[in-house]
């Protein structure tokens, strides 16, 4: 910025005072994101408050029904509601027995909040790094239309700006027009990570290829062949659509139009790794093609059946690592995983809300071409990162 920020007389104000909420799961995200900002804004301004998160809760009565506390002032505020709508290891009483928080129950928790902010606030935007329902997001029979329905939800409860990443259709904004919708991406995050775990990792055209698992992910495997200049594979998915299995057409069979991978290191980008049965088969029809190593960045790891098949295809040199990011609930039997790569995306967080807050352009956070590209400048260079 050409004009600096300063704590008391500066022509650059924020939109409001600064105001975290942590929802229920979410809280040491929150921490982080909040310790991110305080110490951007130290080395910035030279001052900062000791933390910008507001105490709230959502309790449950004993037959299940909740309710949203603000148990300090939020009046006049920027507020910033931050919820993992993906996190189901949270539990709450009904009738005595233990029940895991579903998507339907942290959205309803968000719009509790909301309701207990009554207006009093400067702003309200939400943080809900996993869309809900993003995966519904389209009709194709007589179905619902759950997202776009639930983000008109969010924009007739006032809501000003929502901050997601890797939406699994970012046309579904089209839902709200005249609502902010950011929607960022890990592809920064992730290079950075590859480059800092996998030391002989090599971005160029005789060293590495990517490839798209499906039709629906070649834009996000096309950044990185086209920034550091990689050839581009696609498989394509041969479905049964006479019939349905948990809610999808059962994929009969992988075939991959591309150029030779032999002897190479693969990338495979995509969004959601949900049972990672698809991950899995892509994996073995590389290796199947005398693939070197196969490495899968996806932003959102759920591993819905379970870990024992990706110890079987890491134990058979078949899967080499999988990235992943923090934007929502990893099992904890993952750390200990040595295929499974965490990558920390609470810095990025942080810099999205301290723009927000300041009305700052953020075209150079969601398009992270440029801050790709130096990285692996520094790298050639034998510079550190």
């Amino acid at each position: 910025m050409e004009n600096k920020r300063a704590c008391d007389t500066d022509s650059v104000f924020p939109i409001g005072p600064l105001c975290l909420i942590g929802m229920r799961g979410f809280e040491d995200f929150t921490a982080q994101v909040d310790k991110w900002i305080v110490d951007g804004r130290k080395e910035m301004m030279g001052c900062a408050e000791d933390t910008y998160i507001t105490k709230a809760r959502c309790p449950r009565f004993a037959n299940g029904e909740g309710k949203g506390i603000i148990d300090e002032t939020v009046r006049g505020k920027d507020v910033f509601l931050l919820c993992d709508v993906g996190n189901y290891n949270e539990t709450y009483k009904i009738m005595g027995m233990d029940n895991h928080m579903s998507p339907d129950d942290h959205f309803q928790d968000i719009k509790r909040m909301i309701s207990a902010i009554g207006g009093r606030a400067k702003r309200v935007n939400v943080v809900m790094p996993l869309l809900y329902n993003g995966r519904q997001h389209k009709r194709t029979v007589r179905e619902s239309l759950d997202c776009a329905e639930a983000l008109k939800e969010l924009a007739n409860y006032g809501v000003s700006n929502i901050i997601t990443f890797e939406a699994h259709d970012v046309r579904v904004q089209n839902a709200i027009p005249h609502v902010g919708f950011e929607n960022g991406v890990a592809y920064y995050q992730f290079a950075k990570a590859m480059l800092k775990d996998i030391p002989d990792i090599r971005f160029d055209k005789e060293h590495m290829m990517v490839v798209s698992p499906d039709e629906g992910g070649v834009n996000r495997n096309l950044f990185y062949a086209s920034i550091f200049g990689l050839d581009m594979g696609v498989f394509y998915k041969v479905r049964d659509f006479s019939r349905l299995e948990n809610g999808r057409n059962p994929i009969l069979k992988h075939e991959f139009i591309g150029l030779d991978v032999e002897g190479k290191d693969i990338i495979v980008v995509d969004d959601i790794l949900s049972s990672g049965e698809s991950m899995l088969d892509v994996a073995y029809e590389l290796k199947r093609r005398k693939a070197r190593r196969v490495f899968c960045l996806v932003t959102y790891a759920l591993f819905t059946n379970g870990l024992e098949k990706f110890d079987k295809c890491y134990a058979d040199n078949v899967l080499d690592g999988v990235f992943a990011t923090n934007l929502t609930y990893r099992r904890p039997e993952l750390k200990n995983k040595p295929w499974f790569y965490e990558v920390d995306m609470t810095k990025y967080v942080a810099k999205i809300i301290d723009g927000i807050n300041y009305d700052e352009s953020l075209a150079n956070l969601i398009n992270p071409a440029q801050r790709v590209i130096n990285l692996y400048e520094k790298i050639k260079k034998g510079e550190k990162i």
